[in-house]
């Protein structure tokens, strides 16, 4: 069974900077009821350290449990450590906007960030979520291109957050940093990759069993059990389609003896098998 784990919740809606091109709100905020001045209370303010909302955590805890810095030893974790900056984030905050400049690594300590594009109809698509241990903002760091997503917090969490001049120096001190970073961008490139055949699938069916048989498990007995980690609607949002129609294709197997539904979240794969087959056999 797969574990691809995701992390997934629901943003509050913010007001788009009028200045920043191709930037409405994709949760859907009123592009009429903006700040006059370009406040938004739901705006993280990450470019200001007195504005930051500073954790007691020194951010050692952050980078111990980061994949790009695990590798590096004690002293050097407490190196790069000194160059984070504990930063909460409360739940709608948003990091930036497509089209923004980003100048920092935004790295995940606790809470979760959605990743979210808009279609050409001006609809939000879930892209991803990033859990504790992701990072946003490498892309910036590695090709100078301002992002094409918006980023923007699920909930409360905290970030640990490095400068992009700060980390060069980082790289160029440990060049272990650079390698676990383009490591953690071919993963990303492959899991997109793996979801874009998915999603070419005219069938929701095959598309739904390919994410739950990705979905970390837990086995009780004969039973194997999974947790959906998003609301249905941002499920629906990821795998191209819509709440209701997902929702119908969960009764059919449902019907079928394939799952079994327990509460809003919980879910028995009671027919592996047949998900497989669902897929391809994968």
């Amino acid at each position: 069974m797969a574990t691809h784990a995701q992390r997934h919740g629901s943003g509050q809606r913010v007001d788009p900077d009028p200045a920043v091109p191709d930037s409405a709100d994709p949760h859907g905020a009123d592009l009429h009821s903006a700040d006059p001045h370009g406040t938004d209370p739901h705006r993280a303010d990450l470019h200001q350290a007195d504005s930051c909302k500073t954790d007691p955590d020194d951010g050692g805890g952050c980078v111990a449990h980061v994949p790009i810095f695990r590798a590096l030893s004690a002293a050097d974790r407490a190196a790069v450590a000194r160059k984070a900056v504990p930063t909460a984030v409360s739940k709608g905050d948003v990091l930036y906007r497509a089209g923004e400049p980003v100048s920092q690594l935004m790295v995940v300590h606790r809470g979760a960030i959605r990743i979210s594009r808009l279609t050409s109809a001006g609809r939000e698509r879930l892209i991803r979520v990033l859990g504790p241990g992701d990072f946003i903002g490498e892309g910036v760091f590695l090709t100078g291109d301002r992002p094409d997503h918006w980023a923007t917090a699920m909930d409360d969490g905290q970030l640990c957050v490095f400068r992009h001049e700060d980390l060069a120096g980082l790289v160029a001190d440990h060049p272990g940093i650079g390698l676990g970073m383009l490591g953690a961008l071919s993963r990303r490139l492959d899991e997109t990759e793996h979801r874009l055949a998915a999603l070419g699938s005219a069938d929701l069916d095959a598309r739904l069993a390919d994410y739950l048989l990705d979905l970390p498990s837990e086995r009780d007995g004969a039973t194997v059990r999974i947790r959906l980690p998003m609301a249905k609607k941002d499920i629906a949002s990821l795998l191209g389609s819509t709440p209701e129609t997902l929702s119908r294709a969960l009764a059919r197997m449902v019907r079928g003896g394939v799952i079994a539904l327990h509460g809003t979240r919980d879910i028995d794969l009671l027919d592996a098998d047949r998900l497989l087959a669902l897929v391809g056999g994968r």
